[in-house]
């Protein structure tokens, strides 16, 4: 049976929406992440620097981590708030496996709300490519994982 227009509507505004909720969170939590890096960086003197920075990458891939639970769970809220699981537990799994994009497809959604947790997917998988560009940025610009035996004489 096809969703009547007025469904698809509420799908996409929903779905807007939580693409715009989840898209502040990961950038006000990005800032947060850049800002605190940078209070322990200029904390550093040479000889602590290698641990220092290995810890702000650990803090970096900790807080991102973080970032896409606070996301899942938001997706999971609303997924619960419109009941479409029968537990929070559920909501939470079908959130997850849709979020990372993994999908393993043993809870689905209905077919009034399939269009939502589609968008959720593509929204997973451009804030995870986001982190991911973020975590490298943070690698290269420490250079804590660079070391003289990686460079190659020519």
């Amino acid at each position: 049976m096809p969703v009547s227009l007025s469904q698809l509507t509420a799908n996409l505004v929903l779905a807007t929406g939580m693409v715009a909720v989840t898209t502040l969170v990961h950038f006000f939590g990005l800032i947060l992440l850049t800002r605190l890096m940078g209070r322990a960086h200029r904390r550093l003197s040479r000889q602590q620097s290698i641990m220092r920075q290995a810890g702000m990458i650990v803090l970096v891939v900790f807080g991102i981590f973080a970032l896409h639970t606070i996301q899942i769970w938001l997706y999971a809220a609303l997924y619960e708030a419109l009941g479409e699981f029968q537990t929070f537990e559920a909501a939470l799994y079908f959130s997850t496996v849709t979020f990372s994009t993994v999908g393993y497809g043993d809870l689905t959604m209905s077919v009034d709300w399939r269009v939502l947790g589609a968008i959720e997917a593509a929204n997973g998988l451009v804030l995870i490519a986001w982190s991911t560009a973020f975590l490298l940025t943070v690698t290269t610009r420490l250079k804590v994982l660079e070391h003289d035996w990686l460079e190659q004489d020519d």
